[in-house]
C-alpha cells in the first residue's frame, strides 16, 4: 500500500475522503482537514502534502511557468460565485462597478482564483480593466501576506504591498483604501463598521443572473497530486479522482435525503431541489468535459491579466488520465 498524506478543506463534499468512507484505492491515507488558504500556501511553498487542495489560479501560474509542484485533478472541491466578494466604502461615490475606476482596492494576493474571476467579470461585463484600479496587497486580517507563487505583471498594473504591520480590513475601516476584493468578508464588514458594504448587496440575484447568462459556476480550488509522486505512480491520479468523485456523490445523495437532514438548515432539501431546477441535476459537477467553458474562461482571464505567459488549454491543467474518465 502506498502511504499518502492528504490535505483538504472539511466540506460536505470531501468528508468521505477525510473519514475514510471514500478510500483512495491502493493507498493508506493520512488525511488532515485544513483551511484552504493554509493548504494552498503550504502546497506552493513546499510542497508538503502528497495530495492537496490547491488554488486553480496559482496552479495555472506554475503550469505556464513550467514548474508545477502538483498535477491537477478535476475535482472542484471549492466553487463560488464572486460578485459577493467586492467590499467598498460607501462614502467614495461607488454605486456601480464602473465607479471602481481610479479607486484603491486591496487584495490578499493578486493571483488568488477569486480575484482572477472578479477582475475578469468586471472587464467582460462592466468594462473595468485591471489597469483602471490601483491595487494594494496584504493580509486581510493578519499583516505580511504576499504572493504564494512569484508573478510578473505588466508595468501598466499598479500593485503595491501595504506597510508592515497593517491589514486591509483596518485600512478599509479607516478609509485608507476604497475597497477590498477577496474570498473572505473582512472583519470590519462583519462587525458592521460604518461606511463599509458590499458593492452588490443583493448578490444572490446578481449571481443567479450571471449563471443564467453564462452557465458558469466558477471553480476556485482543485485537487493536486504531487507531481513527482504522480510520475512514479501513473495510476495514482485516476485513483485520487475516483475517491473524490465518490465523496461528492455521497454528499449529493445526502443533500436530497428528506428523511433525515444532512445539514442543520430545515429546508435544505427544498433548496437542493431548487438548485437542481436552476443549475441542473449535477450542479456541483466534476470533470473537464462538464466544465470546459468555465475553465477556458478562467484560462483566458489569467492570460489577459498577465498571470500566465501563455493561454493554457484545459488539457494543460489536469492529469491526462482524468481527462476522459471511464464510466460504467
Amino acid at each position: 500500500m502506498l502511504e499518502l498524506s492528504v490535505a483538504v478543506g472539511a466540506y460536505d463534499r470531501t468528508r468521505a475522503v477525510l473519514d475514510g468512507s471514500a478510500p483512495i484505492e491502493g493507498c493508506e491515507v493520512h488525511a488532515v482537514a485544513l483551511e484552504p488558504e493554509e493548504a494552498s500556501h503550504r502546497a506552493f511553498k513546499g510542497p508538503e502534502f502528497d495530495v492537496s487542495e490547491i488554488s486553480l489560479g496559482s496552479h495555472m501560474v506554475t503550469v505556464a511557468r513550467g514548474d508545477p509542484p502538483y498535477v491537477g485533478i478535476p475535482a472542484f472541491v471549492s466553487r463560488q460565485f464572486r460578485h459577493s466578494g467586492i467590499y467598498i466604502r460607501t462614502d467614495r461615490s461607488i454605486a456601480r462597478p464602473g465607479d471602481l475606476k481610479g479607486k484603491v482596492i486591496g487584495v490578499p494576493e493578486y493571483q488568488t482564483t477569486a480575484n482572477i474571476w472578479v477582475r475578469g467579470i468586471l472587464q467582460d461585463d462592466y468594462g473595468v480593466h485591471p489597469r483602471d484600479i490601483k491595487w494594494r496587497r496584504g493580509g486581510v486580517e493578519t499583516p505580511g501576506r504576499g504572493e504564494r507563487s512569484p508573478i510578473a505583471l505588466a508595468p501598466e498594473i499598479e500593485l503595491t504591498q501595504i506597510a508592515d504591520g497593517r491589514t486591509l480590513s483596518d485600512m478599509l475601516e479607516s478609509g485608507e483604501i476604497d475597497g477590498i476584493m477577496g474570498a473572505r468578508a473582512p472583519s470590519c464588514f462583519r462587525r458592521g463598521a460604518p461606511h463599509v458594504a458590499r458593492l452588490f448587496p443583493d448578490y444572490q440575484t446578481v449571481e443567479e443572473a450571471y449563471f443564467g447568462r453564462t452557465r458558469i459556476f466558477p471553480v476556485m480550488h482543485i485537487i493536486g497530486v504531487r507531481r513527482t509522486l504522480a510520475e512514479r505512480h501513473p495510476w495514482l491520479a485516476a485513483s485520487v479522482y475516483k475517491a473524490f468523485l465518490a465523496a461528492k456523490d455521497k454528499c449529493m445523495r445526502a443533500l436530497g435525503e428528506i428523511a433525515q437532514l444532512s445539514t442543520s438548515q430545515p429546508w435544505s432539501v427544498a433548496e437542493h431541489e431548487r438548485l437542481q431546477r436552476l443549475m441542473g441535476r449535477d450542479y456541483w459537477s466534476y470533470g473537464v468535459a462538464e466544465n470546459r467553458h468555465g475553465l477556458e474562461t478562467l484560462a483566458r482571464y489569467a492570460f489577459d491579466q498577465g498571470l500566465t505567459s501563455r493561454r493554457l488549454s484545459v488539457e494543460d491543467m489536469f492529469a491526462r488520465s482524468t481527462l476522459d474518465f471511464s464510466r460504467i
